[in-house]
């Protein structure tokens, strides 16, 4: 009777959490993105390779549970920091600054807004259980991995509250890296300028273009012209025109994007060929990416925040701003459109882009080292956003707020948010199996 009883008490639990889970995929896949059968469909069969793309692909299921939990080192809410949103390990990468270095550091801003520190931690921490559990590593590895993590962020972030270090001007290149993250960023430093172009696009007739493939698709006469009828609203929220003539910026092609990212499928993705210098045989030419945005997923569970919508009714603005707070060499070519009524951001595609892998971490030792270098990003990019944002945003420092939420006893909150984490890894693992039945089942009934 006792085993009966304890059966159903379970079956409850894991039916009740798989409704859970339907309606929250129900309502942002389906009624908030609307995602028709097919794409829904698409961004389920990648979600369903393993609980990290899970993980990666359902942020708004991370938010609905912990943006209902308390949490004792929240920072105040009427003081919030800018937050990057979706953090997690594969959204670190190397790429060229502005200044033309190579640097390591965060490459995703689309859910960038305003919320407590402790979601973009909490998240990252478990990424990181996730990733080295597919790994296989042993979890006193993973455990000191987080907590080394944890470490590095609360060690930064004391450093810029006590204006020991200035967020503005904290680089990670190879000089000031080891490890896994100097490895990548000396093959990065080796790709050439025109690699990219090269493997995009191809002369015909003496012009360059794009060349078409699965993912590089040729767009339709409407697409061609409402990329067009926007290039002018993009052209206009340039800061700066890098002291570039409008030939600079003249468009030489345009092509759909498609096979990018999970979470982004739905959202339309175009690339402009833009001429750059008019050097020998185009290999100077510009890739800009634009990409379609829509409000960030934890906004949906954050207190609102009135004068942050008003400055940032534009998503695409709020997006290339995100970036420009959290990067202090950040990308000359942001900027921000709409085109049939929907809101876009532009950016350049570089040449000069790799992620970090986690199949190309080996052992604890390089988990550890990666771990700590992306804490101290994490906690550059919290103190840095609040550095020289356009206006009054934010009148206080972040850093400050988040060094008071998490007291003086460092240990004890490294010791808190790897404990939470690592039940909450333990969580995904348990929806991912739901998420793989109900999935399936749709799927099914769909075709």
């Amino acid at each position: 009777m006792e085993n009966e009883l304890t059966g159903r008490v379970k079956h409850t639990q894991l039916k009740l959490r798989g409704m859970t889970i339907s309606q929250v995929l129900d309502e942002f896949d389906g009624r908030i993105m609307g995602l028709d059968q097919e794409k829904r469909a698409m961004k389920y069969r990648k979600m369903r390779g393993s609980p990290y793309l899970f993980f990666r692909g359902s942020a708004y299921l991370f938010y609905f549970d912990v943006g209902r939990e308390w949490f004792p080192y929240h920072s105040d809410p009427s003081r919030p920091t800018w937050i990057q949103g979706d953090l997690h390990f594969e959204n670190f990468g190397a790429f060229r600054s502005e200044k033309g270095r190579i640097v390591f550091d965060v490459n995703d801003f689309d859910e960038g807004c305003t919320g407590s520190y402790l979601y973009d931690v909490l998240r990252m921490s478990v990424s990181l259980f996730l990733a080295m559990s597919e790994k296989e590593l042993p979890l006193e590895d993973q455990t000191d991995t987080v907590s080394a993590y944890l470490s590095a962020y609360v060690k930064q972030i004391r450093k810029f509250a006590g204006r020991k270090e200035d967020p503005r001007s904290l680089v990670f290149d190879e000089q000031s890296t080891e490890g896994p993250v100097r490895k990548l960023l000396k093959k990065t430093e080796k790709l050439a300028a025109s690699n990219l172009v090269e493997g995009i696009t191809m002369l015909e007739d003496g012009r360059r273009v794009f060349r078409w493939s699965e993912e590089i698709l040729k767009p339709t006469a409407e697409e061609r012209e409402l990329v067009m009828n926007g290039w002018a609203d993009y052209m206009s929220s340039l800061s700066s025109r890098t002291g570039q003539p409008d030939s600079y910026y003249q468009v030489k092609d345009i092509a759909v994007k498609h096979g990018s990212g999970t979470a982004s499928i739905g959202l339309d993705r175009f690339y402009v060929l833009m001429e750059g210098d008019s050097g020998h045989q185009g290999l100077d030419d510009i890739i800009i990416e634009i990409k379609e945005v829509r409000a960030p997923v934890p906004a949906y569970f954050m207190p609102y925040n009135e004068a942050f919508w008003e400055k940032f009714a534009h998503q695409g603005k709020r997006v290339i701003t995100t970036q420009q707070a959290m990067h202090h060499e950040a990308d000359p070519f942001l900027g921000y459109l709409t085109m049939d009524g929907r809101q876009f951001y532009a950016r350049e595609r570089s040449p000069y882009k790799k992620k970090l892998k986690p199949h190309k971490l080996e052992g604890s030792k390089d988990w550890q080292r990666t771990a700590e270098c992306m804490g101290q990003i994490t906690a550059k990019l919290h103190a840095r956003a609040d550095a020289d944002v356009e206006g009054d945003m934010l009148s206080y420092h972040s850093e400050d707020e988040i060094v008071r939420a998490i007291g003086k006893d460092t240990d004890a909150f490294c010791e808190y948010v790897t404990n939470r984490a690592l039940s909450y890894a333990h969580q995904v693992r348990e929806d991912f199996a739901l998420f793989k039945e109900w999935s399936e089942t749709l799927e099914t009934v769909n075709t």
